[in-house]
Order: structure tokens, then sequence, then C-alpha cells
């Protein structure tokens, strides 16, 4: 079913999902498009809730290509690229990024890597020295320097916290987050239960100790934030600005905070940032690229 029947089959529900979704006071007046990415919004959910249980388990180590064995005809070199990380959202799974890997896989990433963190997780900090392990191992197996990281939403807080604040630059040549909470949310105040949702406010020591100053730092980041994302308050709270930071921000129109991992043309966004074209860092980047945005609906 196309999304443009998916939305007419829910305006009746209008009403409802206002009722229902936590939505910024930025969002107001975008009924039409709201209703749209809403809908996508459920249609992605719908998909995830099967596909779940696939990503529950950590996946399997894959193995370092072998040398080609001695005699055997010689092939041309091709260009290194660091393995892929990809790190999943709060109460999520590696289950989520099962289009982004077929899409980075399809454009010659062949090492991509995607990790579980606990749903007992309670503490970002704790969370974040666990990945320098897990990427400690991941550049020993595949004798790698570094990696690149994408994360969504809490992903990539975690992601952060190690590159900023636990000499992750070392190992992180460049980090994309997707919808990720940077100077922190206030959306569902009931969820303050959990004390990761707190260390994700505005204010919190997480996003306090992320502000302190970080000089010299040599990751790259790339930020998308989307501007129907009902996760987020204010939307630009995934805006990630750093006076220490090699940062860049990509604005997506139309989709929200689901859609960002899944959504084809975030994809292509993803690949180019890998590539460093947001940067200016390869022979085809193009200036206008550093500011520019990404509309899909």
């Amino acid at each position: 079913m196309k999304v443009t029947q998916v939305t007419r089959a829910l305006q009746p529900l209008e009403p409802l999902y206002r009722q229902l979704l936590p939505i910024p006071g930025s969002l107001a007046g975008l009924s039409l498009a709201l209703l749209k990415a809403t809908a996508l919004e459920i249609a992605i959910l719908a998909g995830h809730l099967i596909l779940y249980p696939s990503g529950i388990i950590q996946e399997r180590r894959a193995q370092v290509p072998r040398l080609p064995p001695e005699g055997a005809a010689a092939q041309l070199p091709t260009e290194s690229k660091p393995p892929v990380v990809l790190l999943h959202g709060f109460i999520d799974n590696r289950s989520v990024f099962l289009l982004l890997r077929r899409s980075l896989a399809q454009h010659g990433r062949q090492q991509v890597v995607s990790l579980n963190y606990s749903p007992l997780t309670c503490d970002i900090r704790t969370a974040a020295k666990l990945l320098g392990r897990h990427i400690e191992e991941i550049c020993e197996r595949t004798d790698s320097r570094q990696v690149d990281i994408v994360g969504h939403s809490l992903g990539g807080l975690i992601a952060r916290y190690y590159v900023q604040r636990l000499a992750g630059d070392t190992r992180v040549r460049t980090l994309v987050t997707l919808g990720t909470p940077h100077s922190g949310t206030r959306v569902a105040p009931l969820a303050n239960a959990h004390p990761i949702v707190r260390q994700m406010r505005p204010g919190s020591a997480v996003i306090e100790d992320l502000a302190l100053p970080t000089p010299g730092c040599r990751t790259r980041f790339v930020s998308f934030w989307s501007d129907l994302d009902h996760l987020m308050d204010p939307l630009e709270a995934a805006c990630l600005e750093h006076p220490d930071l090699q940062a860049r921000n990509v604005r997506v129109t139309g989709i929200g905070h689901l859609a960002l991992p899944v959504h084809p043309a975030v994809a292509s966004g993803i690949r180019q940032a890998l590539d460093g074209i947001y940067h200016g860092t390869t022979e085809d980047a193009q200036p206008a690229a550093h500011d520019g945005g990404l509309t899909v609906a």
C-alpha cells in the first residue's frame, strides 16, 4: 500500500493521533504534512514490530576476508573504507537498520556491523564504555584503524559521548546521527521514570558533559534532523552545535523520527556523509551540500 493511500485512510483519525502522539508546539499548523508523516511512521512501526524478534540477539561475527592464495590473479587495488557500526535507539535493536545496511552494502560498504546494547541499559556513560570495547574488537578483527558510526536517536548520543569524553575520536572517523537529542529533548515527561530518559533531558549531567570543551576532536559529525520529528522538543534539539566539533546539520523535510534510518533518501545522504561530501573531503564535494537539506515527502 502506498503512503498516500495510508494517509487517506488515516485522515478521520487525525483528532485521535493528536491526543496520542506528543507533538511539539513548533509542529502546529502542519496538519497535512504531519498526517502524512504520521501515517508513514505507523506503517514503519508495524513493519518494525514484525522484524523486531529477528534483531534481539547480537549478530554473528563476520569473518575477515582472507588474502588471496599465492599464484592467484592479481586484483586492482580498491579504496579502503573503514567498517560501519550501526547503533540503534532507545527500546530498539539492530533490526531497525535492515534497509540501511542493505543500501550500504550495495554501494561498496562490505564491512557493516549492527550492535545491540541491553534494553536494561540505564546509563549513557556506561553504554559508551561498552561501545568502546566493541569498537576495539571490531578494529582488531577487521584489521582497521578506524570505524564510521551511524547512530539513531539515543544511539547517536552514546556514540557522541564515546567520541568526546572517552577519547573515541582516535577510533571514529565519522559519526552520523539520526534524530539524536544533542541538546536534550523535553518530549514525553511521563517517561522520566527511566533514568536514561532523564539523561536525554536538557540540562542533564550527560548533556552538560557533552557541552564541555573538546579541543582537537578529530571525528567528523553529520547530524540529520527532521522538521516533523515528534520526539524532539524543540525540533532543533537534534542539531549538533559545538564550537570544537567539525559538525554539519542536515535538515530532512517530510518524515518523522522512525523513518530516518529507513527512508532511501536519508540512506543516500548517510552514504554521502560517510564519504566526506558534507565536509568537502572528496573530489566531488559540493560546497552547497554543507548547508543543504533533504526533502523526501
